[in-house]
């Protein structure tokens, strides 16, 4: 795991994709390798599937962040932590009603831009940072295509109440509709982009003609 790590930090390099059989050269003695580097996301590590990514080839992986440094056996025992059991996967799903907390879809529903494909539920631990300024880590229930988007990094509290100081009042009116009934609308526009964000590059270009026409 130490070696692939360093492979992906020093070879491949974060935003840049990778393959499984680029994972059997580089480790040709190595059984289980490409197992071997998926562990790392227990240590932070974020390494998108062609599942989790929809730009990528079935035998693509994006290394999109780096996480704790495993190479030091220091950083890698203060992390390392058991995975979550199926008592907090349950409890987790029940308490955000079984629906994504980024965009509130359900599982097996499908997506309002692609009604071929539905959304399945994971359960995966987010760092949050408190107005105080400690951390603490939860688990929280997110679709697949949420965790794809996502960079990983730590939700600031203090932060985020700030930028809402920030809003308009419609947006703010908006906001805590939102929060009230436990999940965000979405408008057309929305949904057009996220629709275009999944095409191929030629599909894209027509679009792009079509808008501009």
């Amino acid at each position: 795991m130490v070696r692939g790590a360093l492979w992906l930090v020093q070879e491949i390099r974060e935003g840049n994709t990778f393959t499984k059989e680029q994972i059997r050269v580089a480790f040709p003695r190595i059984a289980q390798a490409d197992r071997r580097i998926r562990d790392l996301r227990e240590f932070g590590w974020v390494i998108h599937p062609s599942t989790e990514d929809g730009s990528l080839a079935a035998e693509q992986l994006r290394f999109v962040k780096a996480g704790v440094p495993v190479w030091d056996p220091v950083a890698r025992g203060a992390a390392k932590r058991k995975k979550l059991s199926a008592k907090e996967v349950r409890e987790a799903m029940e308490r955000d009603d079984f629906m994504c907390t980024v965009c509130g879809i359900t599982g097996a529903e499908p997506y309002a831009d692609d009604i071929d494909e539905t959304a399945v539920l994971l359960v995966s631990r987010r760092e949050v940072t408190l107005p105080g300024g400690d951390r603490e880590t939860m688990p929280v229930t997110e679709c697949k295509r949420c965790r794809a988007g996502g960079d990983g990094s730590p939700v600031d509290t203090a932060r985020l109440i700030e930028e809402i100081g920030g809003l308009g009042e419609a947006d703010r009116e908006r906001l805590l509709r939102w929060v009230g009934q436990g999940k965000r609308d979405t408008v057309a526009l929305e949904r057009a982009w996220s629709a275009y964000r999944r095409l191929p590059a030629q599909a894209r270009a027509d679009v792009q003609r079509a808008l501009e026409g």
